[in-house]
């Protein structure tokens, strides 16, 4: 009697996104759990992502290497009682989700990651931050108390606060831009307000408003800070000693007229500060600042791009500019295939399998195929064509699940007993 596997067809081979943990895939396979942990039907806390990962970035000293976003420190006392880091608790906390999902990962990886993918997410520029950094087991490694900026002061202690850290002038202003998110809480800080008129928007609006507006101090029971002639908005003194400083306002001045420099400038500089005192694989290459923060897509992330979106006609564009219909995401290992499947676009998965004949069991940095990703929504449209064109319903992801039992945890109930028949 034959065996029960003689019957069986060859095993098909996959290409399957290897997985370097310091790599730019393990990076991006992160950002899902560090979006669902910041940006939910609760709150947009994209501004105190960025907070949290500079003030554990901030506190390093270039003279002995002390302080820096390696260690994760502000998990323990005394640095999580500082003035400065008053309401990162709440940061803190909202990221345990990722740390749980991901044991692996430290926290002090994870804080640098919602400070680069809230930036990202809020419209701002491509942060290059490495992964590498590890967690310190107690308290005894915090850094000293008032190595962060105290807004309350002028140019001399910006100077003071970043030379210490490596930073020049035009790199301080930049950092500053930071402001273009968020606002003050008087609670926290004793200061109240919001620099921008959109505090959930990255842009260079904090440029364009310290530069353009007219500001004066404000009038209340409060801290010194200014106020625009509405009264809507406000500035702290350290933001208002870059107008008065003679080398920091041309940078102001500048960032307000072109946000693709500020947007350029700022992804080093912001990267920099995330690197500084951390392990070298977390350290980005040096960059020419023409190149930083460029996000001018080749033909084949256009393709990728339109795919996603179910634009069929703009995807065939790009192919016709030269996009390689197969060409796996930098980050993420996604195919345009995986992206149509994903949000269900049956006439591009159709097109993609038929006419491009891409290779249908790709896997991502996941592990998910284009049938993992079409089970989990029930897309059964894209289900059945995948299918017929050859997926195989036995792949398993990282989660070692099949496309059916993506299916079942979802409750796509049709899907899985689709599936469950094959």
């Amino acid at each position: 009697m034959s065996s029960a596997t003689d019957n069986q067809p060859p095993a098909k081979k996959q290409r399957t996104c290897p997985v370097d943990f310091s790599s730019g895939f393990y990076v991006n396979s992160v950002k899902s759990d560090v979006r669902q942990a910041i940006i939910n039907g609760k709150a947009n806390a994209c501004p105190m992502g960025i907070r949290l990962a500079w003030h554990a970035s901030g506190t390093y000293d270039k003279t002995d290497g002390t302080g820096g976003s390696d260690g994760s420190t502000m998990r323990f006392a005394p640095e999580k009682d500082h003035d400065a880091n008053a309401g990162l608790n709440i940061a803190r906390d909202l990221l345990k989700s990722v740390k749980a999902k991901r044991p692996e990962v430290s926290n002090a990886d994870i804080w640098a990651l919602a400070g680069k993918f809230s930036v990202e997410f809020s419209g701002g520029p491509t942060i290059d931050v490495r992964m590498g950094r590890t967690d310190k087991p107690n308290g005894s490694y915090c850094p000293p108390d008032g190595r962060l900026p105290d807004a309350a002061q002028g140019a001399q202690h910006l100077r003071d606060v970043f030379y210490r850290q490596g930073f020049n002038d035009q790199e301080i202003v930049c950092l500053s831009g930071a402001h273009t998110m968020g606002r003050c809480h008087r609670t926290r800080s004793g200061f109240d307000g919001p620099w921008t008129q959109d505090p959930l928007k990255f842009d260079n609006q904090y440029f364009k408003n310290l530069f353009y507006m007219n500001w004066k101090p404000r009038k209340w029971d409060g801290p010194l800070q200014y106020e625009d002639d509405s009264g809507k908005y406000m500035m702290l003194p350290t933001d208002y000693a870059l107008m008065t400083d003679e080398k920091f306002k041309p940078w102001v001045e500048k960032y307000a007229n072109d946000e693709k420099l500020f947007f350029n400038h700022f992804a080093k500089v912001f990267a920099k500060l995330l690197s500084n005192g951390c392990p070298a694989v977390c350290i980005p290459p040096a960059t020419d600042d023409s190149e930083v923060g460029k996000t001018e897509p080749s033909a084949s992330a256009t393709f990728r791009e339109h795919c996603m979106h179910g634009s069929l006609e703009h995807a065939i564009k790009a192919l016709e500019n030269g996009a390689d219909p197969g060409a796996l995401e930098a980050n993420s290992g996604r195919t345009g295939l995986m992206k149509a499947a994903f949000w269900g676009h049956d006439h591009v998965v159709k097109y993609c399998l038929s006419d491009l004949k891409v290779s249908v069991d790709d896997q991502d940095v996941d592990g998910d195929t284009a049938l993992h990703d079409a089970a989990k929504f029930g897309h059964m449209g894209v289900i059945k064509l995948l299918v017929d064109g050859g997926a195989s319903t036995s792949i398993k992801n990282k989660k070692q699940q099949t496309p059916k039992e993506v299916a079942t945890e979802y409750d796509q109930k049709e899907a899985t007993d689709f599936l469950s028949k094959l």
